[in-house]
């Protein structure tokens, strides 16, 4: 049989390992479903980020942690055991006989489908510590749960403001909060739950801040917080705050008819809503269904984008031009609205000419156009901070509901993974051979084999001027 060493078929690595079903995330939806599979004679494999490595909670990854963790995240085996201690179904996986893999990220999705067909098998790609590797599997179960939805305000870049599902990482599986005194943006039911289970933390709730005219929590959650002692400023937002060499000290609320009040703080969470956390489906351009399935927070249910658009409306009413949107890479409001670059780049003249105005002039403005042009959205958080804020202000200048405007895609690794891990892979002999003329374009490229060779200078002299 005759075998062209150039056709992509062959190409892609089989699987290191292989798993009838595979689970992402190890909390209650998680271990239930890797219990059930395991129930039903499946090999199973249930993966769990947590404990995440400190480098990546100080760069917001996989939730905002805004810099309230104290030095107990960089001791690995004191991290091991919080875990444990507070998820302790875990020892039910381990007798099941599961393999649990903790500390261990999911940070790509692999399936043939329109834009690939030469996968052997669908694939996840993980990574720990120590090591890149894929795993194969009939089934897999998200079971990753939600991040936050961030919203930006004058200083919201400081160290003490974050997300209440960070707050709750760091304060009940961590154990490793810094916080004393917290401020909670929103009212509704996440909001209210933050603010009790803060003040059972023995931490001082200074209040919740609604930008409508009412509390939006159901009336016996409200009543809870009433109860508490905790107080509730509605009809205010947040219209600029004061830190010092630890970050946040203090927001400046303002109310509807103007007056501003002054509410002492070291951290200011926000509970605005979650997002369910399906960032690996989302880059793999696929859907649930065909052996893929959402379980748990992951499943839903999504943001409600009224609410999101009163706050983002609020909050954008008093934000300065200089305020920060994307953290990663220093793009402020006027940076999006002129869409410019951020200031450590350089700004042609043609540049000055384009606004978002003029940008949307020529049709809908997407997101994805937006990082490209302003790099919003290109750092390591991979645009979790800042997607959902751009899309607002997207809509906002377009004129149209937030729900119209499509969030900013994710590609993988939807996880930083250090280069020398993925760097570790091996090719085998019939991988490589031929890989010069993938491109597509073998009277441009000089074949590998070639270069430093005297056929190089015919290649080159017909064409041939790319080299590896």
């Amino acid at each position: 049989m005759v075998t062209d060493v150039h056709a992509l078929n062959g190409k892609l690595p089989i699987a290191d390992d292989r798993y009838d079903t595979v689970i992402v995330g190890a909390g209650a939806a998680g271990i239930t479903a890797a219990l059930a599979a395991a129930q039903a004679g499946d090999s199973v494999l249930m993966v769990d980020e947590n404990p995440v490595p400190g480098g990546l909670i100080g760069s917001d990854v996989p939730l905002f942690f805004g810099g309230r963790m104290t030095a107990a995240v960089q001791n690995a085996g004191r991290m091991i055991e919080q875990v444990f201690a507070s998820n302790p179904a875990l020892q039910t996986a381990f007798d099941a006989g599961i393999d649990v893999r903790l500390g261990t990220a999911a940070w790509g999705l692999y399936r043939n489908g329109p834009a690939l067909q030469t996968m052997p098998e669908a694939q996840l790609g993980l990574a720990d510590a120590e090591r890149a590797w894929m795993v194969g599997f009939d089934r897999l179960v998200l079971a990753t749960g939600a991040r936050d939805l961030v919203l930006g305000f004058a200083g919201w870049d400081a160290p003490g403001v974050m997300g209440a599902q960070a707050l709750h990482a760091l304060l009940v599986r961590y154990d490793a909060l810094t916080s004393r005194r917290v401020l909670i943006l929103g009212s509704g039911a996440l909001a209210c739950e933050t603010a009790l289970l803060a003040k059972a933390r023995g931490l001082e709730v200074a209040g919740l801040v609604e930008v409508l005219g009412a509390v939006q929590a159901p009336a016996a959650l409200a009543r809870r917080v009433a109860a508490a002692g905790i107080p509730v400023y509605v009809g205010h937002s947040v219209a600029a705050t004061r830190a010092g060499i630890d970050g946040i000290e203090a927001a400046i609320l303002r109310s509807a008819a103007g007056a501003d009040v002054a509410i002492a703080c070291d951290t200011i969470c926000l509970a605005l809503g979650t997002i369910p956390a399906t960032e690996l489906l989302e880059a793999a351009c696929i859907i649930p269904g065909d052996g893929i399935t959402l379980a748990g927070d992951a499943a839903g249910p999504a943001p409600d984008m009224a609410y999101v658009t009163a706050w983002a409306q609020a909050l954008g009413r008093l934000a300065p031009a200089d305020t920060i949107v994307c953290q990663c890479e220093a793009v402020t409001r006027a940076d999006l609205l002129d869409v410019q670059p951020p200031h450590y780049l350089a700004r042609p003249s043609a540049m000055a000419a384009r606004s978002l105005a003029t940008l949307i002039a020529d049709g809908p403005a997407h997101p994805d156009q937006i990082k490209r042009l302003t790099r919003a959205g290109m750092g390591a958080c991979q645009g979790r901070r800042c997607r959902t804020q751009i899309a607002c202000l997207l809509a906002e200048s377009s004129g149209v509901p937030v729900s119209q405007v499509p969030m900013a895609s994710f590609r993988s690794p939807v996880r930083p993974v250090p280069l020398h891990l993925l760097a570790d892979g091996q090719e085998s002999a019939a991988m490589a051979d031929g890989w010069d003329v993938w491109f597509g374009i073998p009277t441009q490229w000089t074949p590998y084999a070639d270069i430093g060779t005297p056929r190089e200078a015919e290649i080159v002299a017909n064409g041939g001027n790319m080299h590896v």
